[in-house]
């Protein structure tokens, strides 16, 4: 994190931020003393100017009485900074504030820096700076390139920044994964070597690089932004991997190169490696569709962070945003937001040698959840402890092929939980049948998980069906969107049948409550997300009977009518039960439930984040630097935990 020390340009500084993520919006510049580079003074009352770094003169930032301010020129005077500093560029060589010429006319608009060649006439990088609440503006760098003929463009708001390339003279052409130091060439920082440990994990969010990346030149190239993203992040899981643990040097093959030719050579040449280490996800014969050109473009944007040891929820976002509609409200699912996933495991509490299921995982959400959850209260923190656990007692089942692919990904980033996690339909077992290697694989998996049936054609039929399994933790947000009329698959379901006839059709979500509960072993606990309808509708009154026959209620936390907008302003609630039998005991009629609802469901009306602010205003921070989402579930929880103490 940036060093702070208590003085008066801190302070400002801090006003400055106030609404712009102060946290995340310096983050280009970790490393620096931001508070002794640069220098604030009040000049007039309650007008506060900053020093310019290369003319001495003084600039406006903040209105102390106004609360408004330039964040976009303390980007600019760090960017100054920096290129003196850190990329050896001398000031003589930069100027600040430079008209851009188009043909006879001169623009409106000047280039915030240039930095000059060496005979300090020829413009050499281009710098256009934004306050850190702004995202677009690379087409902008894009024309101040072409209209000067220079060669880099770096467009940056504090948070994040694209470098432009431009090969004169041709058009924009390309990007870099950073800008080279003055004594080096364009050349000399494309064929330098590059190792693992000279990346850092992902802070800032992945979002933001896709989305520049579909700026520069995904939206447009007519391929499936989702999967060619995919198939990158799949062959830099490979490069880090075998970086860190197979080559000597450590040295990183997932780069941009001078040729665009061998950029693509190499970059597929990992993910078909990629694949044959994590089959699954995709087929061997699959390659990246992106053009030499497009791929040299949208490397260096994703080449610079690593993936692995990465912040989960940072890459999760990405994914979310990447998901085509197709995948995700057209069939009822959604994204289970973090503190929801959050509130349900710290209630749930899933231990070191528990067996954990989600039979609709999506991306993986409850189950990277209940990992991190067992490695900090039970597995004393270790990283080692957590990816052993999750090889063996994670487990997860998903129909969709985008978002299995997502769950992949995060558990091969999270801890290597992968090997347990199939691409089935988990309400009908009828589909995993066949010869194919991967239904194979998931089924002789599977059959671990069965549950003894006590007699031996019980569990010969068991084997064969899948009806009854031996998880003790299951965690779920199973789709709600359609309705079952498959009569062969309503024939498997208690649900699919009505005083002994089968039913026309059956809403899906609720045969997802008769799965989970036959998913679990006897005394086995789940959470399940459902339509608030399904506890409150007279006409689910089978199903709540159903309920109580089979499990004990433990809790019903009715959860905020925003928590899963933008998507879908369905209101839902978490049910928690906990399977009769064993440690829950022989079914009873009368005991203690936890009810709660939510009043802060960390989203606005439009289904974006709403953060905690302190007593001064500012953003509110975790260890890691992120902000604190403003909602009421960790004290649900803790409600629910304190609940079953008192009643012991």
């Amino acid at each position: 994190m940036v060093t702070k020390k208590p003085n008066r340009t801190e302070e400002i500084i801090g006003k400055i931020f106030r609404d712009t993520e102060m946290a995340f919006g310096l983050k280009e510049f970790e490393g620096i003393d931001i508070y002794k580079v640069l220098e604030i003074t009040e000049e007039e009352k309650d007008r506060y100017y900053l020093k310019d770094l290369k003319s001495g003169k003084s600039r406006f930032v903040f209105d102390e009485k106004k609360g408004t301010g330039k964040p976009e020129e303390i980007v600019r005077q760090l960017w100054l900074h920096k290129l003196n500093v850190h990329y050896k560029y001398p000031l003589d060589r930069m100027d600040t504030e430079k008209d851009i010429h188009f043909g006879r006319e001169i623009h409106s608009k000047a280039v915030d820096i240039v930095v000059y060649k060496k005979d300090k006439i020829t413009p050499y990088i281009l710098v256009e700076v934004k306050a850190p609440s702004e995202s677009k503006g690379i087409d902008q760098m894009k024309g101040y390139l072409n209209a000067e003929g220079s060669e880099i463009g770096v467009w940056s708001n504090g948070r994040k920044r694209v470098i432009l390339y431009r090969p004169y003279p041709k058009e924009f052409d390309d990007t870099l994964p950073d800008l080279p130091t003055a004594d080096k060439t364009i050349d000399d920082l494309l064929e330098s070597k590059k190792t693992y440990f000279e990346y850092t994990t992902t802070k800032v969010s992945l979002k933001d690089t896709v989305e520049s990346m579909e700026e520069l030149v995904l939206a447009n190239s007519g391929d499936d932004v989702f999967t060619e993203v995919f198939k990158l992040v799949y062959a830099k899981l490979y490069d880090e991997q075998e970086a860190k643990l197979h080559r000597p040097d450590s040295e990183v093959f997932f780069r941009k190169y001078r040729d665009p030719a061998k950029t693509y050579a190499v970059i597929n040449e990992l993910f078909k490696k990629a694949i044959k280490r994590w089959p699954g996800t995709f087929y061997d014969q699959e390659n990246i569709n992106l053009s030499a050109e497009h791929l040299s473009i949208v490397v260096g944007e994703l080449e610079r962070t690593r993936l692995f040891g990465s912040d989960l929820s940072i890459i999760d976002e990405a994914f979310e945003h990447l998901i085509p509609e197709v995948a995700k409200g057209k069939k009822g699912q959604y994204f289970t937001p973090r503190h929801v996933i959050g509130m349900a495991v710290k209630m749930l509490d899933p231990k070191a040698g528990e067996y954990v299921i989600d039979p609709a995982a999506g991306s993986g959400g409850f189950l990277i959840g209940a990992m991190y959850w067992a490695k900090e209260k039970h597995l004393r923190g270790s990283e080692e402890a957590m990816r052993e656990y999750a090889k063996d007692y994670i487990w997860g089942i998903d129909f969709a092929e985008e978002i299995s692919k997502v769950s992949r990904a995060l558990m091969l980033i999270a801890g290597d939980g992968r090997s347990h996690l199939f691409k089935l339909n988990s309400l009908d077992s009828r589909e995993w049948q066949g010869e194919d290697a991967q239904l194979l694989d998931a089924r002789s998996k599977l059959q671990t998980r069965l549950l003894d049936m006590r007699s031996s054609a019980d569990n010969a039929e068991n084997k064969k069906t899948f009806h009854y399994m031996n998880f003790d933790v299951l965690l779920t947000n199973p789709p709600f969107a359609g309705e079952i009329k498959d009569q062969g698959l309503l024939r498997q379901y208690f649900f699919g049948k009505k005083k002994g006839k089968l039913i026309n059709k059956i809403e899906r979500h609720i045969l997802f409550i008769e799965r989970t509960l036959d998913m679990l072993r006897p005394g086995g606990r789940m959470a399940i997300v459902l339509p608030q309808g399904v506890l409150n509708n007279t006409n689910m009154e089978n199903v709540r009977e159903y309920l109580f026959e089979k499990a004990r209620i433990l809790a019903v936390v009715g959860l905020h009518g925003n928590t899963f907008k933008p998507h879908t302003g369905t209101k839902t609630s978490v049910l928690f039960l906990q399977k009769w039998g064993a440690e829950a005991g022989e079914p009873q009629k009368d005991y203690p439930i936890f009810m709660a609802v939510s009043k802060k469901g960390g989203k606005d009306n439009s289904g974006d984040y709403i953060h905690k602010k302190g007593s001064n205003g500012e953003y509110v921070h975790d260890t890691k630097g992120r902000k604190v989402l403003d909602h009421d579930l960790d004290e649900i929880a803790d409600g629910f935990l304190k609940f079953f103490d008192d009643k012991k």
